[in-house]
């Protein structure tokens, strides 16, 4: 996996200059350069990087900015969430969305190209695997939406969420170097209670989440309240059921002393029932836990349906009245196809803001 600037940690960037002979001391200013001025070509000539330092940065040896071409970007009808379709060194392309929420701006980030997991309603999961992002490409993704909401909002980014195209958890190491180099305060400095990891249940990833240095916030998909039920919406539960995913949730809400939150994407006919409800209701009874409900967002690739407000709420009130805290989640950039469970890495033609 390649190896850019915007994916050393700050000890990793200090390491490399040392090995290329280089004063360490110069890290600073250059983990500055990259990480909050966001510079990308002409480092060498930024503000406080000394001669030694430019010379190694014209040099054989330095690593390279990650190669990232913006290929496409379209806005929603209502200009609150804005769909990146980028390009990266080998022709693949992800695209990252960047979501505005009053008084604060998220930007959802992909960590693979394609996904493994197969959830058969999620557009990511109906391409199939390709490969995992490097950590410079998954900082690169938010480096490109914070340019632009300086460029165009005079704005920058509080919330990170690891919502994309992809499985974070089943790229681990990568994702948690990109994610503690953007919580960096000598970076972006976006703190780790402002980062939402997403997963499909793979407990692997969750156990050494649950020991990794930072707290980030985890959010499970479950969908299904029976290893039946959601065996058939997301293929893994198969090789995690729901005991298992569940005991890997709640050792992390009491190792991590934090929330979990669970999306539960409402499928109508298939998982938007009040039985279903009361079932979610008493698999999550006794846990410090927050659900997600999501309205079915279109795919070409399912032929499932949206329940309609009414059966959303009553479904709601259900798990609510159980003492579950829960949300239904407002749907965004469906007509761009950027919302939840829509990222294909899809060219669509749309008015630009």
């Amino acid at each position: 996996m390649s190896i850019s600037l915007e994916g050393l940690r700050y000890e990793a960037l200090e390491a490399q200059l040392a090995e290329s002979g280089v004063n360490p001391v110069h890290a600073k200013p250059l983990f500055s350069a990259v990480q909050r001025r966001l510079l990308r070509n002409d480092l060498e000539l930024a503000e406080g990087i000394l001669p030694p330092l430019q010379r190694w940065l014209a040099s054989e040896q330095a690593v390279k900015p990650c190669a990232m071409e913006l290929v496409d970007d379209t806005a929603s009808s209502d200009g609150l969430t804005r769909k990146y379709l980028l390009r990266l060194h080998d022709g693949t392309e992800v695209e990252s969305v960047q979501m505005g929420f009053p008084g604060r701006y998220t930007a959802c980030l992909s960590s693979q190209v394609g996904c493994a997991m197969g959830c058969v309603f999620c557009a990511t999961g109906q391409m199939g695997f390709s490969r995992h992002l490097s950590s410079g490409e998954i900082v690169a993704q938010a480096h490109h939406v914070e340019r632009e909401l300086r460029r165009t909002q005079g704005d920058t980014l509080r919330n990170i969420v690891m919502m994309g195209m992809g499985e974070p958890l089943h790229n681990f190491e990568p994702t948690m170097e990109a994610l503690d180099i953007i919580t960096d305060d000598r970076g972006l400095n976006i703190g780790p209670a402002r980062v939402a990891i997403s997963t499909v249940g793979y407990i692997p990833g969750i156990q050494k989440l649950t020991r990794h240095p930072k707290r980030y916030s985890l959010a499970v998909s479950l969908h299904g309240a029976s290893d039946e039920e959601r065996g058939k919406l997301i293929p893994i539960n198969k090789r995690w059921p729901l005991a298992e995913l569940l005991e890997a949730c709640r050792e992390y809400s009491a190792i991590k002393r934090a929330r979990v939150f669970f999306a539960w994407t409402l499928i109508g006919g298939v998982n938007d029932s009040d039985d279903h409800a009361y079932r979610l209701a008493a698999l999550l009874k006794g846990m410090d836990a927050h659900v997600n409900l999501i309205p079915l967002n279109p795919t070409e690739g399912f032929d499932g349906t949206m329940p309609t407000e009414e059966r959303s709420r009553a479904f709601q009130l259900i798990i609510q009245d159980a003492g579950i805290p829960s949300t239904i989640r407002q749907r965004r950039g469906i007509d761009v196809s950027a919302g939840c469970g829509q990222l294909k890495a899809k060219r669509i033609k749309c008015v630009r803001p």
